[in-house]
């Protein structure tokens, strides 16, 4: 699929914005970066398969540990569904998306 030069909107579901908010914020800003980089190229995640088929997850790190951002692409708009720490992500996301 291919992106056309527009900003695309930026969502967030309520579990990915408390997390956010509950964070210091040197964190909040490293991860409004990696927001900003998925922004403007939605591609760069990961594409998942099976029961997660239709999310991606982008993975950065912060102090030394990995951190996962799972999103969905929709019509013009992204939506971010989960951040977190690679231990119990997937099954976090996949009992959020139940």
């Amino acid at each position: 699929m291919i992106y056309h030069s527009f900003i695309m909107d930026i969502f967030f579901a309520p579990a990915c914005r408390k997390f956010i908010k509950k964070q210091p914020v040197p964190f909040q800003l490293v991860i409004q970066d990696e927001v900003d980089s998925v922004r403007s190229n939605p591609e760069i995640g990961e594409g998942k398969k099976g029961d997660l088929t239709g999310y991606r997850v982008h993975k950065f790190t912060f102090r030394k540990q990995l951190y996962l951002m799972a999103y969905r692409i929709e019509e013009d708009a992204i939506l971010f569904c989960l951040i977190g720490t690679h231990e119990n992500f997937y099954r976090d996301l996949k009992n959020y998306l139940e």
